[in-house]
């Protein structure tokens, strides 16, 4: 607030009155849309030499810029928490994903009021500020509707957000939010609904809503689609496109992507293709079968990507024609990191599958080779596709080399670039230098303070000059890298780089749990050798302690410190909540979804249900009365022509039921229960009871071991938010009665199987 500046005095006559000034934009400041794709690689968009159809990326660059030495953090969360806050990842905080924070300032996930959003900033200017889409920046456990939402997006400054928490969602049934409180889905597979097309409406309906209103002040629209994220889900005719394009496999891919690229400019002349690694198989080497799988994941993967620019096209043409502003519009496209590996070595269909030690095969991706990105899988592609995605680069998303941290950036903005047609930019950015040119774009300094606290310094540099003039020296000499034990470090176009392995299928032979300091550190001069061909760490020892020793200095101006790839070390100290496990818990019907973070565990624990009902007269007594999961796996307690059923799906692949054997339900009150009795590890007996009456039993031989939730389901009373968990029905299959209220009791402690909890949240990252 500022001082009254008018006159205060006995009656009107006297006084003068006084209002502080509206904050309004600088003249002529263009509004930003910032663009942010997931999980796609340096490779993928069609003017970076993919053959994937991305016309309107193309079209961007086209009259834009793109940069082709633009690097991100390697991973989802620490990266948008650097295009939103200018700073780099570890000095807010967020050296990891949210949901494997640490107790150390670097890591614990939280980023504090003194780093300020883009969005806080950019309100503070005269902007109004948007969000859509994915956020990432708050952990699971704090994603429910009694959660503090000051980490929310709405409680960092933008004015609306629709979208959804975490790495990923099912993007025919996503889990979604608008501002502070979670909604359906608008629509269902059934009825052609798909994330993106929603994404997309929903930013062109506040984008409209806004200027219904506000026809001068520039908007803020931050808009982070799902794709490419696994689930690599399309509509059926968008994968149809691609039926038999990638039949040549991804060693002839990448070659002729990487053919594209120099032809393109898009890497320097000169630049060496990196080797295939050792643990990614040769495509000749794969029998035919495997082949058209793998063609199949790549083909939906294609799908999916081209879908998602269509979208973006119909943004792009809302603010062209609907608005008639884009010339005066800052389109920002990047991507959060390189290609994914969690597909592993064959491809996923359903990543809860690994976690729950029933992995599908050879022979089952086979058999279900059309189910591939429908609603019922959830699919990533093979190493192979990874590899080609990240072309020339080695390795992958999760590591610092170049394949996790290169990423496509276009800038197109028409009035303020002036520059020449498809220009290429080879000088060195990263992520934290989004948001100071778009400052510098707009014409404001970043602020010594925001709603009264003291704001820390912007770490990032404006990359404007560089974007006007393709002369301009770079304005980023040094940038340090960490990433769960993985560093490295760039200066003056050579880069360092060591791998920690975490415990995998492709350590090298490595030891994970080796001091660091034992570590071997690769050398490179990056600006003749962008793919990390040619490692001279031998050669030159003598830069390479320079560089080690610089990024031990990184290291200590930027919170990274302690070094830690201890994967399960964020599941074994985990932050403190007020939320407590406990052995009652009361649900109720028709309320949001309950993430498995903070809902009852049940697994491989005796437990009872018990559902308290009123049925209906002249209703058939049907619909589902708890559940949680989804076809991917869960399980579900549900009433079906008025009998009691309990169905346990695990992650997809095994189903067992236990089937009510009483009369169908009569109108009145009942009390509804299932009783699972643990008789050894992941097995027991199954009970179900109507009015407190043995109404059936089964042996349940196999149950979940690790998780049951995947994209965002969670439980729910009264309905599920599926896809199904069962096949009897379809979601949401309401419950036709009343609900009362639910109460499952648990014995025993509760069961967490770290390792598969912690693939999970890594395969969603």
């Amino acid at each position: 607030m500022t001082s009254f500046e008018g006159v205060i005095g006995p009656s009107w006559r006297e006084s003068t009155p006084w209002w502080p000034p509206e904050v309004r934009a600088p003249a002529g400041a263009p509004n930003v849309l910032l663009v942010v794709l997931d999980d796609v690689g340096f490779a993928q968009l069609g003017c970076y030499g993919s053959d994937i159809a991305t016309p309107v990326m193309d079209r961007l660059a086209a009259g834009g810029v793109r940069l082709t030495n633009f690097h991100t953090t390697s991973l989802c969360s620490p990266t948008r928490a650097c295009l939103l806050t200018g700073r780099n990842h570890h000095t807010v905080g967020m050296g990891r994903i949210a949901d494997l924070a640490i107790g150390f300032p670097g890591h614990n996930g939280m980023i504090g009021r003194e780093h300020g959003f883009a969005s806080e900033i950019l309100a503070a200017n005269g902007y109004l500020p948007i969000a859509v889409g994915k956020w990432h920046l708050t952990p699971e456990d704090q994603t429910h509707m009694a959660a503090d939402r000051s980490s929310w997006p709405v409680g960092r400054g933008f004015q609306r957000w629709y979208g959804f928490h975490g790495g990923e969602t099912h993007q025919f049934v996503p889990t979604l939010f608008e501002d502070n409180h979670w909604v359906p889905p608008p629509a269902g597979p059934e009825d052609g609904y798909h994330l993106s097309e929603d994404l997309a409406d929903r930013t062109i309906s506040y984008l409209a809503e806004l200027r219904s209103v506000d026809a001068d002040s520039p908007f803020f629209a931050y808009l982070a689609f799902g794709a490419c994220h696994s689930p690599h889900h399309a509509p059926p005719e968008w994968i149809e496109r691609y039926q038999g394009h990638f039949d040549g496999g991804w060693d002839r891919w990448r070659e002729a992507t990487f053919a594209r690229q120099l032809e393109l400019g898009v890497v320097p002349p000169g630049t060496e293709l990196s080797p295939r690694p050792p643990w990614v198989p040769a495509w000749d080497e794969l029998d035919p079968e495997d082949q058209r799988v793998a063609a199949r994941f790549m083909e939906c993967f294609a799908g999916f990507l081209s879908h998602a620019d269509a979208q973006l096209g119909r943004v792009i043409e809302f603010i062209e024609q609907g608005l008639g502003e884009l010339e005066n519009t800052m389109v920002v496209v990047v991507s959060d990191n390189g290609a994914s590996s969690e597909g592993g070595r064959n491809g996923s269909i359903n990543d809860a599958r690994t976690w729950n030690g029933v992995p599908a095969g050879r022979k089952e991706l086979r058999a279900r080779l059309e189910e591939i990105g429908t609603a019922s899988t959830h699919n990533n592609y093979p190493w192979g596709w990874t590899m080609a995605g990240n072309t020339p680069f080695r390795r992958w998303k999760r590591e610092v080399h170049e394949g996790g941290i290169a990423d496509p950036c276009i800038v197109c903005w028409p009035r303020g670039l002036d520059a020449e047609p498809s220009a290429v930019r080879h000088q060195y950015a990263h992520a934290i230098d989004v948001l100071p040119t778009i400052l510098d774009a707009i014409g404001v300094d970043a602020p010594e303070a925001l709603g009264g606290v003291p704001q820390s310094p912007i770490e990032g540099r404006s990359f404007l000059p560089v974007l006007r003039d393709g002369q301009a020296p770079p304005t980023r000499t040094t940038q340090y890298y960490e990433m769960l034990g993985s560093r490295a470090i760039y200066h003056d176009g050579w880069k360092a780089v060591t791998f920690k392995p975490l415990g995998g299928l492709y350590d090298d032979g490595l030891d994970p749990d080796a001091p660091f300091n034992d570590d071997r550190w690769e050398l490179y001069h990056v600006a003749v050798d962008p793919a990390e061909v040619h490692d001279l760490a031998e050669a030159e020892p003598d830069r390479l302690a320079d560089l080690v020793d610089r990024w031990w200095a990184e290291a200590e101006a930027h919170q990274v410190l302690p070094l830690d790839n201890r994967p399960l070390a964020a599941l074994e100290a985990p932050r403190p909540s007020r939320i407590r496990e406990r052995r009652r818990y009361v649900y109720f019907p028709h309320t949001a979804p309950v993430p498995e973070a903070v809902s009852v565990q049940v697994r491989n624990r005796t437990h009872v249900m018990v559902v308290e009902v009123t049925v209906e007269p002249g209703r058939d007594p049907s619909g589902v009365l708890l559940a949680q999961g989804s076809v991917l796996g869960g399980w579900t307690l549900y009433l079906l022509g008025g009998v009691l059923r309990y169905e346990h799906n695990v992650a997809g692949a095994q189903r067992h039921r236990v089937l009510g054997d009483h009369p169908p339900l009569q109108p009145g009150r009942h009390r509804l229960g299932f009783e699972y009795i643990k008789t050894a590890e992941f097995a027991g007996i199954g009970r179900l009871y109507v009015d407190d009456r043995l109404a059936g039993e089964a042996e349940l031989p196999f149950t979940t071991p690790a998780r049951f939730s995947i994209a965002g389901s969670g439980l729910t009373c009264g309905y599920e938010v599926g896809p199904a968990v069962s096949l009897d029905y379809d979601a949401p299959f309401r419950f036709t009665g009343t609900i009362h209220r639910a109460v499952i009791d648990v014995g025993g402690d509760a069961y967490h199987d770290l390792r598969a909890e912690l693939a999970a949240i890594l395969s969603s990252q």
